[in-house]
């Protein structure tokens, strides 16, 4: 939390990362006790971290933004993958081209990455929504391509196995 004073975000910013952090963290431990390898603790620091970027852009780029910061802070680069790797349910890098981003896919690779990304989806401000809110929100989006809704869906799909 100190990094995302540091870094200028608002207290705001700071609540909506608590809450993700505690989600992702929840899903992570359930994972585990799945069976699944887990790293809960880069989960809890990458899912803290997420919207760092948040501190200086509100926009999709927050990530690419977030990523920077975090470099700056010289944090290791899983977090830095968490950190640019969560916006929208992943970016392929032909969607980061039509989005102005810097073009390389922005989709999560790891378990840790499809976590933050999915909790982050499912919470908004600090209340979590059901999923079908989140995607459907994603759906009527029109600026959201269907490949990023369907995304989301087996994200959850993979991930509320292990919440049962």
């Amino acid at each position: 939390m100190s990094l995302l004073r540091q870094a200028g975000c608002s207290r705001k910013v700071m609540e909506h990362c608590k809450a993700v952090a505690d989600f992702s963290v929840e899903i992570a431990e359930a994972c585990r006790k799945k069976g699944l390898k887990v790293d809960v603790d880069l989960v809890r620091i990458g899912a803290l971290l997420h919207d760092i970027g948040r501190a200086k852009t509100h926009g999709v780029n927050h990530g690419v933004v977030g990523a920077g910061i975090a470099r700056e802070f010289n944090l290791p680069d899983k977090l830095i993958r968490i950190v640019e790797r969560h916006i929208g349910s992943g970016i392929t890098e032909e969607e980061a081209r039509k989005l102005g981003l810097p073009v390389k896919s922005y989709v999560p690779a790891s378990l840790e990455e499809r976590v933050v990304a999915y909790a982050d989806k499912l919470i908004e401000g600090s209340t979590r929504l059901p999923v079908e809110v989140a995607v459907e929100r994603f759906r009527s989006d029109k600026s959201i391509p269907e490949a990023a809704v369907e995304r989301l869906k087996q994200w959850h799909s993979e991930l509320s196995i292990c919440l049962k």
